[in-house]
């Protein structure tokens, strides 16, 4: 890729935000440059199903939680075994058009968090987001649609605590239709949301979907 097309990818592949709504991380989407042979596992069909856009997120319904929540402390390293990731992270921040950084295009194996949204663990909704693949083949994310309900995601923090979350939906969106309330309100716990590209590919416009991770904070060590 020549340096001008490398800058025009870059431009592409960001999460970006509406300015009125920062703090609701509002507005989106993942572009990643992508497979060519064949698209990342989609969420189980019993999950695609979204509900209404003023619906609470599908882990908001346990008004009580299930553990108190930590301190906030910069997250280390993301596990989910069920889907053998096992990565570090980088933290990531908006630019000067409110578009939040992915980790390096040459990292597929990091996966990034929101440093201005709750940290893993800590009272609110925390932000993970990494790369589905890219033209060498799948990224640290790639499987994140095999995720299912009742399975675990654990965040190791800095300050050597331990975040076990439970999954309680994995679901598909529209990147023209993403209902960003929905998935990053506040709803009076520690949960997390783990957020990569998925659906159909087209070499133009990158992925058109985002497979998102709902789940809550279950126990700490």
């Amino acid at each position: 890729m020549t340096r001008t097309a490398h800058r025009r990818a870059r431009g592409a592949d960001r999460l970006r935000f509406g300015t009125a709504a920062v703090a609701l991380l509002c507005g989106a989407w993942l572009v990643d440059d992508g497979l060519t042979t064949a698209g990342p596992p989609p969420p189980a069909p019993a999950q695609l199903p979204a509900p209404a856009r003023d619906a609470p997120s599908p882990s908001a319904s346990r008004a009580v939680p299930d553990t108190a929540a930590l301190g906030p402390s910069d997250p280390a390293r993301l596990r989910i075994p069920s889907i053998a990731v096992d990565a570090a992270f980088t933290p990531l921040g908006l630019d000067a058009t409110g578009a939040l950084d992915t980790p390096p295009p040459d990292r597929r194996d990091l996966v990034g968090w929101y440093r201005d949204a709750p940290s893993p663990g800590a009272d609110g909704t925390a932000v993970v987001v990494g790369h589905v693949d890219d033209r060498h083949g799948p990224g640290v994310l790639y499987r994140l649609g095999l995720l299912r309900p009742g399975l675990a995601v654990t965040v190791t923090r800095q300050d050597r605590r331990t975040a076990t979350f439970t999954v309680d939906a994995v679901r598909s969106y529209p990147k023209s239709d993403f209902p960003a309330g929905e998935v990053y309100a506040p709803t009076g716990r520690a949960e997390l949301r783990v957020i990569t590209c998925g659906g159909h590919y087209d070499r133009r416009t990158g992925y058109d979907s985002n497979t998102v991770v709902f789940a809550h904070l279950t126990s700490t060590a």
